[in-house]
């Protein structure tokens, strides 16, 4: 039993729940969004994807600003709390596939919490 969890907390409803970023915020801002970079065709993407892989018990939803922007489109999944950085379709494939049937994880697409902006996506 972990130590959040008490003897008399119900069973999770999902067995994974999916966090899609779909922040927008105005043109030009410096921190950029997730609904610039794509997010919402890649959530519709992911969303239809895991319903056509018979993925069941597992939510995927639109967030608002998970504050990761420069690193985005971002998606967090509980319970274990897995950042990725998924930016194409075949992004979100392997994250079903690898971490959502498989239980690994897609380690070049996660997100660690050191992670910065890439150099080459600085606006100067």
């Amino acid at each position: 039993m972990s130590n959040r969890e008490k003897p008399t907390d119900p069973a999770p409803y999902y067995e994974a729940h999916v966090f899609c970023c779909t922040n927008r915020r105005p043109a030009g801002h410096p921190r950029g969004c997730c609904a610039d970079k794509g997010s919402e065709g890649l959530r519709d993407y992911m969303k239809d994807r895991a319903r056509a892989l018979g993925l069941k018990r597992m939510r995927i939803n639109a967030s608002g600003c998970l504050d990761r922007c420069e690193l985005g489109p971002t998606v967090v999944i509980y319970p274990e709390g897995v950042w990725y950085s998924v930016a194409s379709e075949a992004d979100v494939d392997e994250v079903l596939q690898k971490h959502l049937v498989e239980g690994g994880r897609v380690e070049r697409l996660m997100l660690k919490t050191t992670d910065k902006l890439p150099k080459d996506r600085v606006k100067v």
